[in-house]
């Protein structure tokens, strides 16, 4: 009767494995091997699964998005490489279950194929060596993972299943990602998105940048870089060369010492309907000069309406062939957006600047924020995301997590040729999308 009953416990075991994990991945093959003969499923028999039921045109447009902007020698690029060519982690479970592999026996070590509970009640199918657990599956009401475990959590190399077709892979640590990984996100009511970097417990910190040669660096000056005293500074325009790209992001330069050329540069014209910077007109001179392509910036003021700020930043502001498209600095305090009347009366304004801007330079302008401002105001506003660039300034080690045109990386780079720091950016793309940014993208009036 005991006998009957361990075959009967066996058999069930068995049937729950089978149909529990057959569906997660082609190559992940598990069957039984006791007296009560259960077959193994054939390989063959296992249909591709599809990786999420998102629209395919837009998982490729995303990830062509992703390769127009790296290149090999960026952290995860053959990570991502190998996951738009299809590859997928796999874990291969033998395909054998013995009566000791079914829950903890008193005396035995678990070796092979292994069904057990870890401490939150979920299953567990995972490979044992020496009573110690290898690599294995496991599934819950969020998803599927399978990798590397260690006391039946994840740990290791692993990939996560997500029940709307997200997918996860990477270095796990104590159940949660941690270290540098690859996920695809495909939520059911949004656009995929993919994001490739360092997590630190199960949050996402970003991708941390490799500063090389091949990158395309710029500039933005004020009145700042001509000193702070009476005496005017004048910019070297004909030694400028980036030599630092502040104290955060020098532990990413490539060879250890920054030296990049000036691939351009934007000047402050204007701020509110007021302030003019007295040497925006000179400085964009020689920038042309010196073949830089450059452009003109408005500082945002809370305290006036867009129309007027509009026509004092286009009165004062020089506009010619193959100039940068205009940029909109804005970058008002929580207390400065109440003090214009909240977000809606601020946003409403800033589309009349845009608007009026556009209309007269045949561009689009850019939107220069921080990521606080993106977090907080930016991500309610549809339109301004989908139809106007952006430009983010977070001085940190990570990219920001967002579809860009310019990064500022930090305010305290140094500049060949200019006394003092100098905000450091850097062209999201490579030498033949800044090209093509210049021919399609500038001013052409």
């Amino acid at each position: 009767m005991k006998k009957i009953l361990l075959y009967i416990i066996i058999g069930i075991a068995a049937l729950m494995v089978l149909s529990y994990l057959q569906p997660l991945t082609p190559g992940t093959v598990i069957g039984v091997h006791s007296d009560s003969s259960l077959d193994s499923p054939e390989p063959g028999d296992q249909g591709p699964v599809p990786l999420t039921a998102a629209d395919p045109a837009l998982i490729n447009e995303e990830l062509k998005y992703y390769f127009d902007r790296h290149n090999v020698q960026d952290e995860g690029y053959e990570m991502v490489a190998a996951f738009a060519a299809g590859k997928r982690h796999e874990v291969h479970i033998p395909p054998v279950l013995s009566a000791h592999s079914v829950g903890t026996w008193k005396d035995h070590h678990r070796e092979g194929t292994v069904v057990s509970l870890d401490s939150l009640g979920r299953t567990v199918v995972a490979t044992w060596q020496a009573d110690t657990i290898v690599t294995g599956i496991r599934k819950d009401s969020l998803g599927t993972y399978l990798g590397d475990f260690a006391n039946l959590k994840a740990e290791g190399h692993g990939a996560f299943y997500r029940p709307d077709g997200s997918y996860a892979e990477g270095h796990w640590q104590d159940d949660r990602q941690q270290g540098f990984g690859v996920e695809l996100l495909t939520p059911r009511d949004g656009e995929p998105r993919l994001r490739a970097g360092e997590w630190t417990k199960g949050k996402f910190q970003g991708e941390r940048m490799k500063y090389t040669t091949e990158r395309i660096y710029g500039i933005d000056i004020a009145k700042y870089q001509h000193g702070r005293g009476r005496r005017a500074v004048p910019i070297r325009w004909d030694q400028l060369r980036i030599i630092h790209v502040g104290r955060k992001g020098s532990q990413n330069v490539s060879g250890g010492q920054a030296d990049y050329p000036v691939s351009f540069v934007y000047i402050k014209s204007t701020e509110g309907t007021t302030i003019r910077n007295r040497f925006y007109v000179n400085d964009y001179a020689q920038a042309r000069k010196h073949d830089i392509p450059a452009g003109a910036y408005h500082f945002w003021s809370v305290r006036t309406g867009g129309a007027a700020q509009a026509q004092h930043f286009l009165r004062n502001t020089l506009f010619r062939e193959g100039d940068l498209p205009p940029v909109l600095d804005i970058e008002p305090s929580k207390a400065q957006i109440a003090q214009m009347g909240g977000e809606e009366k601020m946003f409403r304004e800033i589309r009349i600047w845009l608007r009026a801007v556009e209309q007269r330079t045949g561009v689009k302008p850019i939107l220069y924020v921080n990521q606080m401002f993106v977090n907080n105001y930016l991500s309610k506003q549809a339109d301004l995301k989908r139809d106007y660039r952006v430009w983010i300034a977070r001085y940190s080690e990570y990219k920001p997590d967002v579809r860009l045109t310019y990064w500022q990386l930090c305010p305290d780079g140094r500049v060949q040729g200019i006394k003092g720091d100098v905000d450091i950016n850097v062209f999201n793309g490579y030498k033949s999308q800044f090209e093509e940014f210049l021919e399609n993208e500038t001013i052409r009036r």
